[in-house]
């Protein structure tokens, strides 16, 4: 008996090891990868540059692919079987905390920043020399916004890729079937459904094993892009005030947030490295969300009932970085009007950021 017991230990001992092995290697490949993808952006070789352009955009296409389904899939089996547990709501009582808390952050972090270095306007001859389209935008009210999201058929919103809709017509399904009495009919639907989300991660899976591939051809088109040529004056100061702010963000106010948790923000970054790289080139926290789903699963070993619940929902309510944007760019855009940034208008634009982030 002690010698099973022995021969389990050293075996789970011996699988932990191959197991640290591979994330170290793969590691090293993402950075790898990172490394000359941004190198060989910078040779401003055209063909070169073509062919990085292409993959990116089929890499940035196959993520929003498998992203939709992804999400509405992810809620309704997860809902299906916490959705009439007192666990479900605490989770997202939780999550609403913590999106809350750390949007908030990104706001004061931004505004602290703005005041901090106090970018000029821009000059007349910029503007009059910028040969750029201006856009019609229509106003839209909360309330036309409250309707557009909410679907008037079942496909609507995998069609648009509405997120907001996707997440609301999914949760009307899983909390639907969790209340359904346990018929074969629902048993049978449960299975398709599960069986349809196992054939999506196995697409992932996929994925993320020519990740590298993906990952060099967003570097390079980053870099190319900056060898092209830099903004200067004080709109490269607002794009430095918006980066500087994002930067902040997500390499201070969050590790602190890990660590008052009593985690190891290192660890979690490592771990969660596929996604974070896919997100900065990507710019598409849905079009990440694959991607973030399976580094939090896998590499985290995060239950995929609390996972495949709460990360569906951040990637719509969890916007650091567009809130960050929308208040630095308001101020902004008001400064160059002639409008006086007085300290209250300052702090009631965190609040307008938070709330219109969430929009």
């Amino acid at each position: 008996m002690n010698n099973n017991i022995n021969k389990d230990k050293t075996t789970k001992t011996i699988l932990n090891s191959k197991l640290k092995d591979k994330h170290k290697y793969q590691f090293l490949i993402w950075i790898g990868a990172l490394i000359s993808g941004a190198l060989l952006g910078y040779l401003k070789i055209d063909a070169l540059n073509a062919l990085f352009n292409f993959v990116a955009t089929v890499f940035t296409r196959l993520f929003q692919f498998v992203a939709v389904p992804t999400i509405a899939l992810a809620v309704i089996t997860t809902l299906s079987e916490l959705g009439t547990k007192k666990s479900t709501g605490q989770i997202f009582f939780r999550t609403l905390i913590y999106t809350l808390l750390t949007t908030f952050s990104a706001a004061i972090v931004a505004l602290s920043i703005y005041i901090l270095f106090e970018p000029e306007n821009i000059s007349l001859d910029l503007i009059k020399n910028t040969n750029v389209p201006l856009k019609d935008f229509t106003s839209l009210s909360y309330c036309e916004y409250i309707l557009s999201i909410i679907p008037n058929n079942i496909l609507q919103p995998l069609i648009s890729g509405n997120v907001l809709s996707i997440i609301i017509t999914a949760t009307g399904i899983g909390i639907g079937l969790s209340f359904a009495p346990e018929t074969e009919n629902k048993i049978n639907l449960l299975k398709f459904f599960h069986g349809l989300q196992e054939l999506l991660f196995t697409l992932i899976r996929a994925l993320l094993y020519a990740l590298p591939v993906g990952i060099m051809a967003f570097s390079a088109q980053l870099s190319a892009q900056m060898a092209a040529g830099s903004i200067i004056g004080a709109l490269g100061k607002y794009i430095a005030i918006v980066l500087c702010a994002n930067i902040t963000q997500t390499f201070i106010m969050l590790p602190l947030l890990l660590l008052i948790r009593g985690l190891n923000p290192i660890y979690i970054f490592r771990k969660m490295l596929p996604a974070i790289i896919v997100a900065f080139f990507s710019k598409s926290s849905v079009g990440t969300l694959p991607v973030t789903l399976a580094s939090a699963e896998n590499n985290l070993n995060i239950h995929p009932k609390i996972s495949r619940f709460v990360l569906p929902i951040c990637t719509t309510i969890n916007m650091n970085g567009c809130a960050a944007f929308i208040l630095i760019t308001s101020l902004f855009v008001m400064q160059n009007a002639g409008l006086a940034l007085t300290p209250s208008l300052k702090i009631s634009w965190i609040f307008i950021a938070v709330f219109a982030a969430y929009r």
